[in-house]
């Protein structure tokens, strides 16, 4: 993990000792303008800096980075314009989180660079900054420019108690989303369910939380035939960690569980050869739950959490489970296997069923489930279900973070898909049409239905494997850590 050293400045940006200057650019109907705040840095170009940048084709739109040699009108040498895009009215956080990130990823080499950003929203600034700025280098044997290595933040006063309380959380939330990637960008050769489950109880034994890790004998003596059924064809067995966060005084109890599948290769309905590298990103769920419950430890929200996290590798072998076995789930659901790429439903209902036995006030599941999420809301929109009320709540607090979550239905229709001639239900359709939405409906039958429950998938968002853009580069992309923690947040302040 990789990300800069973030501090308050409130001294001139013109004058700052540094090596690069950020200022932020909206797209106008006339070419590119200048984010509020900026007056100071225009006047040092003698009113001119719009029209330079016109002049170099900036336009203001998002993800757009000019460099500009200063030439002695600031202190700087280089000017950074970060686009925005087209901004009604007041720029919005993601807006200027974003742009925070682009300008950072270009920055990679620069020591140390200054940014106006943070004087329209300072915790979007830092977050964005932090996140554009990170590197996965831990398997590389030669480095090339190193990331941005300090980011000065302007704002009004750098000792105040609120911008300091801001900065803090917002560099929390950061190293969380940044250990999340971290996790997802860690090879399966390396990570594996007995070795992710060491670090996870690492983690969290660091933030003082209670864990518990169950390996395979404990796993077959308490019936947990799904986590069992998927990791039987590996030889490193499965695992199932849950860490608890506990804090003097609390609001709710939350239930977190992620899938964490650390490789698939479909098991024996075994995967195509392209991209199958991209699946050592299965885990993405579990890694996002582990660091929320790390991090609602480390932000001391008045919130008890938790986490219920099933690990597994799901290999072809002697030993595999088979298409047309039939599983006992932990608290005897039997669920016939048509499909032994449909892993992820089957370690997560195992963990469903442990963590509704904790009687929680809320339960959310998060997983990289169902390819039919990408053809249906693309790569950059989980897809969010569950109890409406709940399903609803963290849509919207998913869209104000700037991770588009978005509200799907589970169809009491699809019920009758997933109807089985062996057992209780089989874990998957007989047709593909609706599959994130059968996916949920079949995990809905794991959950108490007096508990409000939401099921976050995860599959397109949660890995980047196109170019960067924003604060987010190849790989790992931590979602949706940040909307876990907001929701968290928000059950702190309204139950």
């Amino acid at each position: 993990m990789t990300t800069p050293t973030l501090r308050l400045a409130d001294d001139s940006v013109t004058t700052a000792t540094v090596d690069a200057l950020v200022v932020g650019t909206m797209s106008g109907k006339g070419g590119p303008r200048l984010l509020p705040g900026s007056a100071e840095v225009d006047a040092a170009f003698d009113g001119a800096l719009t029209d330079l940048l016109a002049m170099l084709g900036a336009k203001g739109k998002a993800d757009e980075v000019i460099k500009v040699p200063t030439r002695g009108a600031i202190s700087a040498p280089l000017l950074i314009a970060t686009g925005l895009g087209e901004v009604d009215g007041q720029p919005t956080s993601e807006q200027v989180r974003r742009a925070a990130g682009a300008a950072s990823r270009a920055l990679a080499g620069t020591a140390r660079a200054v940014t106006t950003l943070s004087r329209i929203d300072l915790a979007a600034a830092a977050e964005g900054t932090a996140l554009g700025s990170y590197a996965f280098t831990a398997y590389r044997s030669r480095n090339g420019d190193g990331p941005l290595g300090q980011m000065d933040l302007s704002v009004p006063s750098a000792s105040s108690a609120g911008a300091r309380a801001d900065l803090a959380r917002a560099v929390a939330i950061a190293e969380a989303v940044t250990a999340a990637r971290d996790l997802v960008n860690t090879p399966p050769n390396d990570l594996y369910p007995a070795s992710f489950a060491d670090r996870a109880v690492t983690m969290a034994q660091a933030a003082g939380l209670r864990t518990e890790v169950l390996d395979e004998k404990a796993l077959r003596r308490h019936g947990y035939g799904g986590i069992l059924g998927v990791g039987g064809g590996s030889s490193r067995p499965p695992r199932l960690v849950r860490l608890h966060y506990a804090p003097a005084t609390s609001k709710a109890k939350v239930a977190l569980v992620g899938k964490g599948v650390t490789f698939d290769t479909g098991g024996i309905s075994i995967k195509p050869a392209a991209k199958m590298e991209e699946m050592t990103m299965d885990m993405a769920g579990a890694a996002a739950v582990v660091v929320t419950t790390v991090l609602a430890a480390r932000l001391e929200l008045p919130v008890e959490v938790i986490a219920t996290v099933p690990m597994a590798e799901n290999m072809p072998s002697a030993t595999a489970y088979r298409p047309g076995d039939v599983l006992t789930m932990y608290g005897g659901t039997t669920v016939e296997v048509l499909n032994t790429d449909a892993e992820g439903r089957l370690i997560l209902a195992d963990a469903l069923v442990r963590a509704a036995q904790d009687a929680p006030d809320y339960l959310i599941d998060t997983a990289t489930l169902t390819g039919a999420q990408i053809v249906a809301l693309g790569n950059r929109t989980q897809g969010i279900m569950g109890t409406p009320e709940f399903r609803d709540r963290i849509t919207a607090i998913s869209q104000q973070v700037g991770e588009n979550g978005w509200a799907m239905p589970l169809p009491e229709h699809l019920r009758s898909d997933l109807d089985s001639k062996l057992a209780d239900i089989a874990n998957v359709a007989s047709h593909r049409w609706g599959g994130m939405l059968t996916a949920g409906v079949f995990l809905s039958e794991f959950v108490a239905d007096d508990i409000p429950w939401a099921h976050l998938d995860i599959a397109g968002p949660a890995y980047n494997s196109g170019s960067p853009w924003g604060y987010t580069g190849k790989g790992g992309t931590g979602v949706p850590v940040r909307t876990l923690a907001a929701v968290l947040a928000d059950i702190a302040d309204r139950g």
